[in-house]
Protein backbone atom coordinates (compact mmCIF):
# COMPACT_ATOMS: atom_id res chain seq x y z
CA UNK A 1 0.00 0.00 0.00
CA UNK A 2 1.29 3.20 -1.18
CA UNK A 3 2.76 5.63 2.23
CA UNK A 4 2.74 8.96 2.23
CA UNK A 5 6.59 10.28 2.75
CA UNK A 6 6.87 14.19 3.64
CA UNK A 7 9.82 16.10 4.13
CA UNK A 8 10.55 16.31 7.85
CA UNK A 9 10.68 20.36 9.40
CA UNK A 10 13.84 21.59 10.47
CA UNK A 11 12.11 21.99 13.94
CA UNK A 12 11.67 18.05 13.90
CA UNK A 13 15.11 17.68 12.59
CA UNK A 14 17.08 19.34 15.03
CA UNK A 15 14.44 17.54 17.89
CA UNK A 16 12.84 20.53 19.25
CA UNK A 17 9.95 19.89 20.63
CA UNK A 18 6.56 20.37 18.61
CA UNK A 19 4.75 23.13 21.16
CA UNK A 20 2.51 24.68 18.28
CA UNK A 21 -1.23 24.95 18.19
CA UNK A 22 -2.44 22.98 15.30
CA UNK A 23 -5.84 23.34 13.67
CA UNK A 24 -7.92 20.92 11.64
CA UNK A 25 -10.54 22.57 9.30
CA UNK A 26 -13.65 20.09 8.90
CA UNK A 27 -16.11 20.07 6.28
CA UNK A 28 -18.93 17.43 6.65
CA UNK A 29 -21.37 16.76 4.37
CA UNK A 30 -24.38 17.53 6.69
CA UNK A 31 -24.78 17.48 10.13
CA UNK A 32 -28.49 16.29 10.26
CA UNK A 33 -27.25 12.81 9.62
CA UNK A 34 -27.44 10.21 12.54
CA UNK A 35 -24.24 8.21 11.72
CA UNK A 36 -22.21 11.54 10.48
CA UNK A 37 -23.27 12.99 13.73
CA UNK A 38 -21.91 9.89 15.77
CA UNK A 39 -18.36 10.82 13.47
CA UNK A 40 -18.48 14.00 13.72
CA UNK A 41 -18.90 13.79 18.08
CA UNK A 42 -15.71 11.19 17.78
CA UNK A 43 -13.47 13.91 15.65
CA UNK A 44 -14.35 16.50 18.78
CA UNK A 45 -14.31 14.63 21.46
CA UNK A 46 -11.21 13.00 20.36
CA UNK A 47 -9.33 16.31 19.34
CA UNK A 48 -10.45 18.02 22.31
CA UNK A 49 -8.24 15.53 24.58
CA UNK A 50 -5.21 16.53 22.24
CA UNK A 51 -3.10 19.44 23.88
CA UNK A 52 -2.95 22.27 21.28
CA UNK A 53 -5.25 20.74 18.48
CA UNK A 54 -8.45 22.69 17.00
CA UNK A 55 -11.36 21.80 15.24
CA UNK A 56 -13.05 24.05 13.27
CA UNK A 57 -16.18 22.24 11.84
CA UNK A 58 -18.60 22.77 9.38
CA UNK A 59 -21.65 21.75 7.53
CA UNK A 60 -21.62 21.63 3.73
CA UNK A 61 -25.85 20.98 3.82
CA UNK A 62 -25.02 18.49 1.33
CA UNK A 63 -24.23 21.23 -0.99
CA UNK A 64 -21.01 20.83 -3.47
CA UNK A 65 -20.16 23.97 -4.05
CA UNK A 66 -20.48 25.08 -0.38
CA UNK A 67 -18.22 22.56 0.35
CA UNK A 68 -15.50 23.60 -1.39
CA UNK A 69 -16.08 26.99 -0.59
CA UNK A 70 -15.36 25.45 3.13
CA UNK A 71 -12.26 24.06 1.71
CA UNK A 72 -10.75 27.28 -0.13
CA UNK A 73 -12.05 29.32 3.56
CA UNK A 74 -9.92 26.83 5.25
CA UNK A 75 -6.72 27.32 2.94
CA UNK A 76 -7.28 30.62 3.25
CA UNK A 77 -7.12 31.15 6.91
CA UNK A 78 -4.06 28.95 7.03
CA UNK A 79 -5.14 25.83 8.99
CA UNK A 80 -2.45 22.60 9.08
CA UNK A 81 -4.66 20.49 7.68
CA UNK A 82 -8.58 19.98 6.41
CA UNK A 83 -10.93 16.58 6.86
CA UNK A 84 -13.43 16.42 4.17
CA UNK A 85 -16.17 14.27 4.46
CA UNK A 86 -17.50 14.63 0.79
CA UNK A 87 -21.19 15.73 -0.23
CA UNK A 88 -20.13 14.27 -3.68
CA UNK A 89 -17.06 11.16 -4.00
CA UNK A 90 -17.50 11.83 -7.58
CA UNK A 91 -16.77 15.45 -7.12
CA UNK A 92 -13.80 15.35 -5.07
CA UNK A 93 -10.99 15.79 -8.00
CA UNK A 94 -11.31 19.80 -7.70
CA UNK A 95 -11.15 19.89 -3.65
CA UNK A 96 -7.71 17.37 -3.69
CA UNK A 97 -6.54 20.34 -6.34
CA UNK A 98 -6.95 23.06 -4.45
CA UNK A 99 -5.57 21.83 -1.38
CA UNK A 100 -2.64 20.35 -3.10
CA UNK A 101 -1.85 23.70 -5.17
CA UNK A 102 -1.78 25.70 -1.30
CA UNK A 103 0.07 22.53 0.43
CA UNK A 104 -2.20 21.86 2.75
CA UNK A 105 -2.45 17.96 4.23
CA UNK A 106 -6.11 16.85 3.18
CA UNK A 107 -8.05 13.74 4.82
CA UNK A 108 -11.26 12.65 3.21
CA UNK A 109 -13.21 10.53 5.90
CA UNK A 110 -15.91 7.59 5.36
CA UNK A 111 -17.01 8.20 1.83
CA UNK A 112 -14.25 7.23 -0.79
CA UNK A 113 -13.34 10.14 -2.95
CA UNK A 114 -13.32 9.37 -7.01
CA UNK A 115 -9.53 10.00 -7.14
CA UNK A 116 -9.00 7.67 -4.09
CA UNK A 117 -6.33 5.91 -6.18
CA UNK A 118 -4.63 9.19 -7.22
CA UNK A 119 -4.45 10.87 -4.21
CA UNK A 120 -1.58 13.35 -3.64
CA UNK A 121 1.62 12.18 -1.11
CA UNK A 122 0.25 14.59 1.43
CA UNK A 123 -3.62 13.56 1.35
CA UNK A 124 -4.85 10.22 2.63
CA UNK A 125 -8.75 8.70 3.01
CA UNK A 126 -10.27 6.71 6.16
CA UNK A 127 -13.02 4.59 6.11
CA UNK A 128 -14.53 1.27 6.02
CA UNK A 129 -14.30 -0.87 2.74
CA UNK A 130 -17.43 -0.61 1.23
CA UNK A 131 -17.43 -4.15 -0.23
CA UNK A 132 -17.42 -5.93 2.90
CA UNK A 133 -20.77 -3.57 4.12
CA UNK A 134 -23.37 -4.83 1.60
CA UNK A 135 -22.05 -8.12 1.39
CA UNK A 136 -22.67 -9.06 5.14
CA UNK A 137 -26.23 -7.82 5.03
CA UNK A 138 -26.89 -9.49 1.90
CA UNK A 139 -25.46 -12.61 2.78
CA UNK A 140 -27.28 -12.70 6.30
CA UNK A 141 -30.68 -11.91 4.45
CA UNK A 142 -30.06 -15.14 2.17
CA UNK A 143 -29.09 -17.04 5.24
CA UNK A 144 -32.23 -16.20 6.99
CA UNK A 145 -34.54 -16.72 4.32
CA UNK A 146 -33.05 -19.93 3.54
CA UNK A 147 -33.81 -20.74 7.43
CA UNK A 148 -37.26 -19.64 6.84
CA UNK A 149 -37.96 -21.61 4.06
CA UNK A 150 -38.07 -19.75 1.09
CA UNK A 151 -34.72 -21.27 -0.92
CA UNK A 152 -37.34 -21.99 -3.11
CA UNK A 153 -38.00 -18.57 -4.36
CA UNK A 154 -37.74 -14.97 -2.19
CA UNK A 155 -38.86 -11.34 -3.27
CA UNK A 156 -37.76 -8.25 -2.01
CA UNK A 157 -36.43 -4.40 -2.67
CA UNK A 158 -33.70 -2.37 -2.08
CA UNK A 159 -33.32 0.67 -0.78
CA UNK A 160 -30.40 2.89 -2.11
CA UNK A 161 -28.32 5.96 -0.65
CA UNK A 162 -27.40 9.04 -2.62
CA UNK A 163 -26.29 7.31 -5.97
CA UNK A 164 -23.80 10.68 -6.39
CA UNK A 165 -21.86 8.61 -3.33
CA UNK A 166 -19.61 5.78 -3.61
CA UNK A 167 -20.82 4.05 -0.77
CA UNK A 168 -24.54 3.81 -2.13
CA UNK A 169 -23.56 2.25 -5.29
CA UNK A 170 -20.77 -0.13 -3.91
CA UNK A 171 -23.55 -1.61 -1.21
CA UNK A 172 -26.23 -1.72 -4.04
CA UNK A 173 -23.58 -3.73 -6.47
CA UNK A 174 -22.87 -5.88 -3.54
CA UNK A 175 -25.88 -7.11 -2.68
CA UNK A 176 -26.63 -7.56 -6.39
CA UNK A 177 -23.43 -9.77 -6.20
CA UNK A 178 -24.74 -11.86 -3.27
CA UNK A 179 -27.99 -12.34 -5.11
CA UNK A 180 -26.20 -13.95 -7.79
CA UNK A 181 -24.37 -16.30 -6.33
CA UNK A 182 -25.67 -19.97 -6.83
CA UNK A 183 -27.07 -20.27 -2.85
CA UNK A 184 -28.94 -17.22 -2.77
CA UNK A 185 -30.17 -16.74 -6.15
CA UNK A 186 -33.58 -17.58 -5.41
CA UNK A 187 -34.05 -13.92 -4.33
CA UNK A 188 -35.18 -11.77 -7.02
CA UNK A 189 -35.53 -7.59 -6.95
CA UNK A 190 -38.66 -6.61 -7.44
CA UNK A 191 -37.56 -3.06 -7.68
CA UNK A 192 -34.94 -0.39 -6.30
CA UNK A 193 -35.18 2.92 -5.99
CA UNK A 194 -32.86 5.63 -3.97
CA UNK A 195 -34.73 7.05 -0.76
CA UNK A 196 -31.16 9.48 -0.72
CA UNK A 197 -29.97 7.90 2.55
CA UNK A 198 -33.62 9.31 4.52
CA UNK A 199 -35.96 7.22 6.96
CA UNK A 200 -38.90 9.98 5.60
CA UNK A 201 -38.28 9.47 1.90
CA UNK A 202 -38.08 5.26 2.50
CA UNK A 203 -41.41 5.35 4.30
CA UNK A 204 -42.62 7.45 1.76
CA UNK A 205 -41.30 4.72 -1.04
CA UNK A 206 -41.57 1.64 0.86
CA UNK A 207 -45.12 2.64 1.34
CA UNK A 208 -45.96 3.01 -2.53
CA UNK A 209 -43.99 -0.23 -2.90
CA UNK A 210 -47.27 -1.95 -0.74
CA UNK A 211 -49.52 0.22 -2.43
CA UNK A 212 -49.39 -2.44 -5.54
CA UNK A 213 -50.45 -5.28 -3.06
CA UNK A 214 -46.64 -7.50 -4.95
CA UNK A 215 -45.83 -10.18 -2.14
CA UNK A 216 -41.99 -10.03 -0.87
CA UNK A 217 -40.25 -11.59 1.70
CA UNK A 218 -36.98 -9.21 1.83
CA UNK A 219 -36.10 -5.53 2.02
CA UNK A 220 -32.07 -4.17 1.75
CA UNK A 221 -31.69 -0.88 2.97
CA UNK A 222 -28.09 0.84 2.17
CA UNK A 223 -28.07 2.17 5.79
CA UNK A 224 -29.98 1.74 9.08
CA UNK A 225 -32.20 5.23 8.49
CA UNK A 226 -33.98 3.46 5.59
CA UNK A 227 -34.87 0.55 6.92
CA UNK A 228 -36.46 1.92 9.92
CA UNK A 229 -38.59 3.89 7.24
CA UNK A 230 -39.16 0.80 5.49
CA UNK A 231 -40.20 -1.24 8.78
CA UNK A 232 -42.26 1.83 9.88
CA UNK A 233 -43.84 1.84 6.21
CA UNK A 234 -44.82 -1.51 6.63
CA UNK A 235 -45.74 -1.80 10.44
CA UNK A 236 -48.22 1.25 9.59
CA UNK A 237 -49.86 -0.95 6.89
CA UNK A 238 -49.83 -4.04 9.30
CA UNK A 239 -47.19 -6.52 7.60
CA UNK A 240 -45.91 -8.74 10.18
CA UNK A 241 -42.51 -8.17 10.80
CA UNK A 242 -41.85 -12.05 11.27
CA UNK A 243 -43.29 -12.44 7.84
CA UNK A 244 -39.98 -9.92 6.33
CA UNK A 245 -36.19 -9.65 6.44
CA UNK A 246 -34.73 -6.42 6.97
CA UNK A 247 -31.62 -5.80 6.77
CA UNK A 248 -29.15 -2.36 7.08
CA UNK A 249 -26.27 -0.88 7.34
CA UNK A 250 -24.63 1.19 10.24
CA UNK A 251 -25.31 -0.10 13.79
CA UNK A 252 -26.91 3.07 14.42
CA UNK A 253 -28.49 3.15 18.19
CA UNK A 254 -31.94 3.37 16.72
CA UNK A 255 -31.22 0.91 14.44
CA UNK A 256 -30.19 -1.22 17.40
CA UNK A 257 -33.59 -0.40 19.49
CA UNK A 258 -35.34 -1.74 16.10
CA UNK A 259 -33.17 -4.60 16.38
CA UNK A 260 -34.26 -5.33 20.16
CA UNK A 261 -38.02 -4.88 19.21
CA UNK A 262 -37.61 -8.08 16.63
CA UNK A 263 -38.02 -5.35 13.60
CA UNK A 264 -34.56 -5.12 12.17
CA UNK A 265 -33.09 -8.66 11.32
CA UNK A 266 -29.51 -7.57 10.56
CA UNK A 267 -27.37 -4.70 10.52
CA UNK A 268 -23.68 -3.91 10.25
CA UNK A 269 -21.51 -2.09 12.44
CA UNK A 270 -19.72 0.81 10.85
CA UNK A 271 -17.26 2.58 13.62
CA UNK A 272 -18.27 5.88 12.92
CA UNK A 273 -16.55 7.44 16.13
CA UNK A 274 -13.14 5.29 14.48
CA UNK A 275 -13.37 6.45 11.85
CA UNK A 276 -13.49 10.40 13.15
CA UNK A 277 -10.88 9.49 15.06
CA UNK A 278 -8.68 7.97 12.61
CA UNK A 279 -9.08 10.67 10.08
CA UNK A 280 -7.83 13.39 12.63
CA UNK A 281 -4.98 10.90 13.71
CA UNK A 282 -4.46 10.94 10.29
CA UNK A 283 -4.56 14.97 9.36
CA UNK A 284 -2.12 15.51 12.23
CA UNK A 285 0.19 13.15 11.25
CA UNK A 286 0.49 14.46 7.64
CA UNK A 287 0.45 17.94 8.95
CA UNK A 288 3.74 17.06 11.02
CA UNK A 289 5.44 15.85 8.45
CA UNK A 290 5.06 11.98 9.46
CA UNK A 291 4.12 8.85 7.63
CA UNK A 292 0.80 7.94 6.37
CA UNK A 293 -1.24 5.17 5.02
CA UNK A 294 -3.42 7.12 1.79
CA UNK A 295 -5.85 3.93 2.63
CA UNK A 296 -6.84 3.73 6.15
CA UNK A 297 -9.61 0.85 6.88
CA UNK A 298 -11.79 -0.12 9.89
CA UNK A 299 -13.71 -3.29 10.06
CA UNK A 300 -16.99 -3.67 9.13
CA UNK A 301 -19.25 -6.00 11.64
CA UNK A 302 -21.99 -8.18 11.34
CA UNK A 303 -24.59 -7.38 13.67
CA UNK A 304 -27.52 -9.49 14.53
CA UNK A 305 -29.92 -10.39 17.46
CA UNK A 306 -26.91 -13.18 18.80
CA UNK A 307 -24.19 -10.53 19.36
CA UNK A 308 -26.49 -7.39 19.72
CA UNK A 309 -25.50 -6.82 23.01
CA UNK A 310 -21.10 -6.42 22.07
CA UNK A 311 -22.14 -3.39 20.41
CA UNK A 312 -24.88 -1.39 22.21
CA UNK A 313 -22.14 0.64 24.08
CA UNK A 314 -20.14 1.78 20.87
CA UNK A 315 -22.26 4.21 19.50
Amino acid sequence: MKKTLLAATAMAMLGAPMAMAETIGVSIARFDDNFLTVMRNGMEDYAGGIDGVDLQVEDAVDDVAKQLDQINNFIASGVDAIIVNAVDTSATEAMSQAAASANVPLVYVNREPVNVDTLPDNQAFVASNEIESGTLAAFEACKMLRAAGHAGGAKGYMLMGQLSNQAAVQRSKDVEDVIGMDMCNFITLIDKQTAEWSRDKAQDLMTNWLSSGEEFQVVFANNDEMAIGAIQAMKASGVSMEDVVVVGVDATQDALVAMQAGDLDATVFQDAAGQGQGSVDAALSLARGEDVEQKVYIPFKLVTPANIDDFLSKN
